[in-house]
């Protein structure tokens, strides 16, 4: 006897109980699910529009160009206006030196205050010198700098296709081509 929804439980000859299954009645999702069938065809295609979004691109740019600096000329030693002060720095720094120290370390002291002396000397020379003269030179700056454009991007295509004499509209990321593939399902009316 065959009875929608109830368990059967038959017991063999060995005693071994086993449950089948009738049909499970027709309000249950299980029997809309068996019932329905799946298949596929293939519609065609009325329209394909492109969707499509403006996108905002920054694309780098290098710039260079080139800007004139001055820079301080520092003059050379046998430049007169460096070279009478050179020389007196090393004279005084020679002669404090020598009033340190004694034996050969007094000589080593002369020779380290003509040198520190002549230094002294030059520097302050130079910076004075430096101040009237300057030189020019060029030097390329470079940057990079974002320029900003739009572009048309494409997102997706909205198809309209028919099937059976009925249009339906989808979306779609690729352009089908003339014919769209549906999934066509029946299932026994109410």
């Amino acid at each position: 006897m065959r009875v929608a929804g109830v368990l059967i439980l038959m017991t063999g000859v060995f005693g071994v109980g086993s449950t089948a299954l009738a049909s499970p009645p027709p309000w249950s999702n299980a029997s809309y699910q068996r019932a329905v069938r799946e298949d596929y065809d293939y519609a065609r295609v009325r329209r394909v529009e492109p969707i499509v979004r403006q996108v905002r691109v920054e694309t780098p740019r290098r710039e260079c160009w080139d800007e004139t600096e001055y820079v301080a000329a520092r003059p050379h030693i046998s430049d007169p206006k460096v070279a009478g002060p050179t020389l007196l720095g090393s004279v005084i720094g020679g002669v404090v030196g020598h009033q340190f120290g004694s034996g050969s370390g007094r000589d080593a002291a002369t020779i380290a205050g003509a040198m520190i002396g002549a230094g002294v000397g030059y520097d302050s020379a130079a910076r004075r010198a430096a101040t009237t003269t300057a030189e020019e030179r060029t030097v390329q700056r470079c940057a990079v700098r974002y320029e900003s454009d739009y572009e048309e991007r494409i997102e997706g295509y909205r198809v309209t296709y028919e099937y059976n004499g009925r249009e339906y509209s989808t979306r779609l990321p690729y352009d089908p081509g003339d014919r769209i593939k549906v999934r066509v399902a029946v299932a026994p009316a109410g």
